[in-house]
C-alpha cells in the first residue's frame, strides 16, 4: 500500500484487456482505456491522457471562473500540445494550452484572469506538470453575434 503523506488516498485499477491496453477504473467508477501499441493504436497512450487531463482540468476551471465573471461565451475549445524529449523516460518537457473562446463581448482582462487563476490556485493537473515541464498558455476570442 502507498504511504499517505498527506491528504486523501486515492485508487485507480487498470486490468489488461487485449491488444497493448488496459482498462482503467476510477476510484468514481468512470473506465476509460488506455493502450501503449506502437503502431496501430486502439486507444490514446498515458502521456496522451496526460495531456487530455491537463486540458480538462484548466478548461473546468476556466469556463466556470468566465461564467462567475457573467461573460457571453457560447463556445470554449482547448488544445494542448507537447514535446517530449527523446530520450528515455520521454516526458514532456514543454506543453502549450490554446484557449479557443467564442462569445458576445467576451473581456480579455477576464479570459487572461480566469487562465491566470487556473495555473496558480486551481489545477491540479497544471501545478503536478509544472513540475517537469514548462507550460505556457495563450488564449484567442472570436466574437460572435
Amino acid at each position: 500500500m502507498a504511504e499517505q503523506v498527506d491528504g486523501e488516498l486515492k485508487v485507480a485499477r487498470l486490468e489488461y484487456a487485449a491488444r497493448d491496453s488496459f482498462l482503467a477504473e476510477s476510484q468514481s467508477g468512470h473506465a476509460v482505456v488506455t493502450g501503449f501499441a506502437q503502431g496501430d493504436s486502439t486507444s490514446p497512450s498515458p502521456m496522451e491522457l496526460l495531456l487530455i487531463s491537463l486540458g480538462g482540468c484548466t478548461g473546468a476551471d476556466v469556463y466556470s471562473i468566465l461564467r462567475k465573471k457573467r461573460q457571453k461565451v457560447t463556445g470554449y475549445t482547448i488544445e494542448v500540445r507537447g514535446v517530449r524529449r527523446e530520450e528515455h523516460p520521454r516526458i514532456y518537457t514543454a506543453i502549450e494550452v490554446v484557449h479557443q473562446v467564442r462569445g458576445r463581448k467576451v473581456d480579455p482582462a477576464a479570459v487572461a484572469h480566469s487562465i491566470e487563476l487556473s495555473e496558480t490556485k486551481y489545477c491540479s493537473v497544471s501545478a503536478m506538470l509544472g513540475t517537469a515541464a514548462k507550460i505556457t498558455s495563450h488564449f484567442e476570442i472570436t466574437e460572435e453575434e
